[in-house]
């Protein structure tokens, strides 16, 4: 702790300096390069926005905190399309870079925290609950996980990944009159803390070993010459930071629980946006910092994933509880993402990136139904879900359409996603991740048709009494129409999307070629056979 205050303390020197300099000479605004974050301040201007509007009365928030939202992210989106292949510049003084990896996850985190907000309104309506506030922390909890996306330093990286975790205990007890949700915010405090203590542990080892540096690049270059049982402790205590974010086992005892007493479109966020923000932390220190311990990290990863993959969907087997049953496919589904940060080839990197943008859509129209459910119902058992499509076609059908994605039915886009996966896989011949991968999907396929069933297979005499006493469909109410058009929106992406998935796979193959650290990783592995 004490080495990474100190590294603070010189980064804030060296910065203090450089921008004396830069103003010495003119050259300020090359050295912040403050453009590569105007998608993140259009978040943060959303933020304060939410949080003055929230000032003047719940009936102001509850008209202009939606309409403020939806502005704010869609222009964030498009700031970062206008960076898509833009020439590469450190900004901030290197502590961060973006690159098309960068712009493509922080793309991922923003689209997911725009559905997750569509899928709220009616929730934090009927819960009393203040709107401008929630927003306001769901999108700081977007801002940490965007700049975690593009930080290549270590201060950088621990202020986005406490920015990020912090706001997510807070949204993970914001119902604060169901205990459920308060102990899952406490669950997830406790857990979380002491990953963040492990990964300022590994930071200052990293710290001591490249004679005071910070930056990643810097950091990498050190570690070329420094194999000694402190480097392998600290590429120990960085992996098991990543692996808690993207709940990989066995770092995953938090996500059942936090998934079933956190509020719904919490969740529903929690699975995408934080995992995508995991997986580009993951890039960014084991690809491009630990580089020269290739062999070591990746064969843990394997171990990850393989773990993952395993208890992941066999225990999703066993749930009664929908969100319990995406929570333990969520540790599986990242299982299959670790296949192709494993392989370390093109084809590896840019199934990684397609499939996390699928999953962005088919995993939050999932929840969507199950949050329409709920809201009709109160429920989330899966037995309650008997017979379902007698009375709600829409929510019968959607979610079983994103099942089916999940599971990797053909011709739906999760299927495209998975097998690019697999090839990827199979030609790094990583045959022990694709054959659990494969003998793990079939798993899969059991538990999401088992729901399928549930909802179109009974007959009206064995429907739930919940289904029974199922009200009226109404859409009229205050957040239902939001909460429609992002349900009726993932399901068309998810359904159509495997049949146009051509534009999809370019901007993956895109996403790697932009990426310098990637190239880097990708020639080492071509190169490493011939030496």
């Amino acid at each position: 702790m004490a080495d990474l205050v100190l590294a603070a303390a010189t980064t804030a020197a060296s910065a203090a300096e450089a921008i004396t300099a830069g103003l010495g000479t003119g050259g300020l605004a090359l050295q912040l390069n403050a453009g590569a974050i105007a998608p993140e301040a259009a978040v943060l201007l959303t933020l304060i926005v939410c949080l003055l509007v929230d000032l003047a009365g719940e009936n102001a928030a509850s008209r202009w905190v939606p309409p403020i939202c939806y502005g704010g992210l869609g222009a964030s989106l498009v700031l970062l399309a206008l960076q898509w292949n833009s020439p590469l510049e450190p900004s901030f003084l290197g502590s961060f870079l973006a690159d098309n990896l960068a712009i493509a996850f922080r793309a991922v985190v923003a689209a997911s925290t725009l559905i997750s907000l569509l899928l709220s309104w009616r929730y934090v309506e009927r819960s009393g609950t203040p709107m401008g506030e929630y927003a306001a922390i769901l999108l700081s909890a977007t801002l940490g996980a965007m700049f975690l996306c593009g930080s290549t330093d270590l201060v950088s990286i621990f202020i986005s990944l406490e920015t990020l975790s912090v706001a997510s205990y807070l949204l993970a007890g914001y119902m604060k009159r169901d205990a459920r949700s308060a102990e899952a915010a406490l669950k997830y405090l406790l857990v979380g803390s002491a990953a963040a203590a492990v990964f300022l542990y590994g930071a200052s080892l990293l710290y001591g070993l490249s004679g005071g540096a910070t930056d990643l690049a810097t950091i990498g270059l050190a570690l070329q010459t420094s194999a000694s049982p402190i480097t392998a402790l600290a590429l120990v205590f960085v992996l098991a930071t990543v692996a808690f974010k993207i709940a990989a086992v066995p770092f995953h005892q938090w996500t059942p629980d936090v998934y079933e007493g956190s509020p719904t479109p919490v969740v529903a966020f929690l699975s995408v946006g934080s995992k995508a923000a995991g997986f580009a932390l993951a890039v960014r220190l084991l690809v491009g910092c630990f580089d020269s311990f290739d062999a070591q990290w990746k064969f843990l990863f394997t171990v990850l994933a393989v773990l993952s993959m395993v208890l992941g969907n066999v225990v999703a087997l066993a749930q009664t509880s929908m969100k319990r049953m995406l929570a333990y496919s969520s540790i599986g589904q990242a299982g299959f993402v670790m296949i192709g940060l494993v392989c370390g080839t093109a084809d590896g990197f840019s199934a990684m990136v397609l499939y996390m943008a699928a999953y962005l859509f088919m995993n939050l129209g999932a929840f969507a139904c199950i949050i329409l459910f709920s809201l009709r119902t109160g429920s989330d058992r899966i037995a309650d879900y008997a017979g379902l499509y007698q009375k709600d076609p829409l929510i019968t059908l959607g979610l079983s359409l994103c099942l089916l994605s999940l599971g990797g039915i053909p011709p739906m886009l999760g299927f495209f996603a998975k097998i690019y996966l697999f090839f990827a896989g199979w030609a790094d011949h990583q045959y022990l991740l694709v054959v659990v991968g494969l003998v793990t999907s079939v798993v899969s396929i059991y538990y999401y048709i088992s729901v399928i069933k549930m909802m179109v297979v009974k007959e009206p005499q064995d429907a739930s009494d919940v289904v029974k006493a199922y009200p009226a469909i109404t859409w009229n109410l205050a957040g239902m129409q939001p909460l429609r058009a992002a349900l009726v929106g993932c399901v068309v992406v998810t359904a159509v999307g495997g049949v146009l998935s051509s534009p999809l796979f370019d901007w993956a193959s895109s996403t790697v070629a932009g990426t310098p650290i990637l190239q880097q990783a990708i020639a080492s592995v071509t190169v490493a056979p011939l030496g």
